[in-house]
């Protein structure tokens, strides 16, 4: 010993890989999962099958058939089920990205925890739209095989190919509306989101009736919004009546809306969270 102290040498912070980090919250999301799984069967599955009953069975039975005004599809069932399906995906990740991300921020302050260790806003960014996208899957997936025997769908990959499309829908809004959750300080937004937003969407987005029936100009109002991008690459691919350079846009503009969405969540909650 020459009197000296030697002082440790502290290794610097390494940050962790995008799925490393979201593996790390696994089991807090499995938890939950656990925990929540009834009320989502009920709330995700349940009602919505019933609304397709009532719509496309009994009511359907009074609209007539006409593949020529339906896009292709021989009964009004096989024409408001993909759709539906869509706006369902639509509602769901709205609902999975509104009120839980604000109290995961503001209200019980898990993230708050979360970032107090080596976690990063991408990663828990990526966590929680993981568990939106598992839930889309979860439902989108179950409502589809749930529909089979109706005879809605036209060939055996029309259902595959749909789903993919739902989900692809309701991963866009899923990050969309994550990105603005974290920019808003109170829920009195999300009201509005859903009144002026979501509910329009719903009902004007071509998943109850062809969107021509809005006329030149509201058809081309209809045709720029996210919902009927997945609305019609849903019902291409269930009815086999694809034009593929169609679906090419539908699927591209999802794509991009994602990917934009992906960016404005991490860079929200990153200002909200750190800055």
């Amino acid at each position: 010993m020459d009197g000296t102290l030697e002082h440790p040498v502290l290794a610097p912070r390494t940050s962790l890989g995008l799925w490393q980090g979201i593996g790390r919250q696994a089991d807090y999301w499995a938890t939950l999962w656990r925990r929540t799984w009834r009320g989502v069967l009920v709330s995700s599955f349940l009602s919505p099958f019933l609304y397709v009953i009532a719509m496309g069975v009994l009511l359907g039975g009074f609209i007539e058939a006409d593949p020529a005004r339906l896009e292709g599809a021989t009964s009004y069932l096989a024409f408001v089920v993909p759709g539906l399906i869509a706006a369902h995906a639509m509602q769901t990740a709205v609902s999975e990205t509104t009120y839980p991300v604000m109290g995961m921020i503001k209200w019980q302050r898990i993230y708050e925890s979360m970032l107090a260790t080596p976690l990063e806003p991408r990663h828990v960014v990526g966590a929680h739209l993981s568990s939106v996208v598992l839930h889309l899957a979860a439902t989108c997936g179950l409502y589809t095989l749930v529909m089979v025997p109706f005879g809605v769908f036209a060939t055996w990959w029309g259902p595959l190919l749909a789903f993919g499309a739902q989900v692809l829908c309701g991963t866009a809004f899923a990050t969309l509306v994550y990105g603005f959750s974290t920019r808003v300080t109170n829920d009195q937004a999300f009201g509005v989101l859903f009144r002026l937003g979501v509910f329009p969407l719903f009902l004007f987005s071509g998943a109850f009736f062809p969107v021509s029936n809005l006329g030149e100009v509201g058809a081309w109002a209809a045709r720029l919004t996210p919902l009927w991008h997945g609305v019609n690459l849903s019902r291409m691919f269930a009815l086999d009546n694809v034009t593929w350079w169609v679906a090419a846009v539908n699927a591209g503009v999802l794509l991009v809306l994602a990917a934009i969405g992906w960016r404005w969540s991490v860079s929200g909650l990153t200002k909200r969270m750190i800055t």
